[in-house]
């Protein structure tokens, strides 16, 4: 180890100069160098090592001992790792390669995968980790830094983040088939009230909504909430009758085209929020990260599923 601290990239040019100009004053023209700078490189590295790295008795000058073309081969492979290690750090800081971690609420994953595999598509070179989890989980995440970027409902006041609206984000009431208020424009607060209400775990942007939404309809009236913690199980939930639900759009898209649930029309709904795209306010995205914000805003909301009224 001793011997490896004392090694410097000078003693190594200079040995690799000489072995290919076979002469210390050539060494140091190619070096930039005086001749007793590249003696005295070569004098540090043989007593460094304790063995000769030429043989300077041989009939074409300097020649490599076998110790000495053991250290310029290790020379010659360091050089290519640390070129591989140049290319890399280039094309990291330009966007072509490196790894981010995209940071998705649950109720995205009925189109981040996707997401995730257009952007592996245009950027092969970019490693993209997928982080799901409730409102307040990735809210967490992003307050640790364990997600370089987010796509959620509204932003959260901290962190402190830069957002981009990526497209609306509606929710509905699901029903099951045949359900008493499936079909009617004209439906009380009291009369949703009178059904359980289904709702999703605390932590969760859409349990939030619900319960803002449930209090400016009828505040102050008492309901029966039954607590769930993801969108499936509500969905099987409600098809199986066993409440309605206040529920992300996107999440029932196939189950209200085949006729597996219906939706409570009315004025208030859809009701209309937003898909966003974080990013912390105080750092730097990185040459990656920044690749794919762009990607993902130029999609102009493309890969979120469409409501059909």
């Amino acid at each position: 180890m001793n011997r490896l601290n004392s090694l410097t990239f000078r003693q190594l040019r200079a040995l690799q100069a000489v072995s290919e100009t076979g002469s210390i004053t050539q060494a140091a023209d190619v070096l930039n160098l005086t001749p007793p700078a590249v003696h005295t490189q070569l004098k540090t590295l043989e007593e460094n090592f304790c063995c000769a790295m030429f043989d300077r008795a041989g009939a074409e000058g300097f020649e490599l001992t076998a110790e000495g073309k053991a250290l310029l081969l290790a020379q010659q492979r360091s050089n290519q790792v640390l070129l591989a290690a140049i290319r890399e750090i280039d094309a990291l800081r330009r966007g072509m390669a490196g790894s981010v971690t995209l940071g998705v609420v649950s109720t995205g994953k009925y189109f981040a995968p996707a997401l995730v595999a257009s952007i592996k598509r245009a950027h092969p070179d970019i490693d993209v980790i997928l982080h799901i989890g409730n409102r307040d989980q990735i809210i967490a995440a992003l307050k640790n830094n364990a997600v370089d970027i987010v796509i959620m409902g509204r932003p959260a006041r901290l962190p402190p983040t830069n957002e981009i609206v990526l497209g609306d984000h509606p929710h509905l009431i699901i029903l099951p088939p045949g359900h008493e208020l499936a079909g009617r424009h004209d439906v009380k607060p009291e009369e949703i009230l009178s059904h359980p209400i289904i709702t999703r775990e605390v932590g969760s942007g859409t349990r939030i909504l619900t319960t803002r939404y449930l209090d400016r309809i009828a505040p102050g009236l008492p309901y029966q909430a039954i607590e769930m913690d993801s969108n499936e199980t509500i969905k099987q939930a409600v098809i199986a009758g066993l409440g309605i639900s206040l529920i992300s759009a996107h999440t029932v898209i196939e189950e209200l085209r085949v006729g597996r649930l219906q939706m409570l029309k009315g004025n208030d709904f859809p009701i209309m929020r937003k898909w966003y795209l974080l990013t912390p306010k105080d750092q730097n995205l990185t040459g990656a990260s920044g690749v794919i914000v762009d990607f993902i805003v130029k999609q102009s909301g493309a890969y979120l599923p469409n409501l059909e009224h």
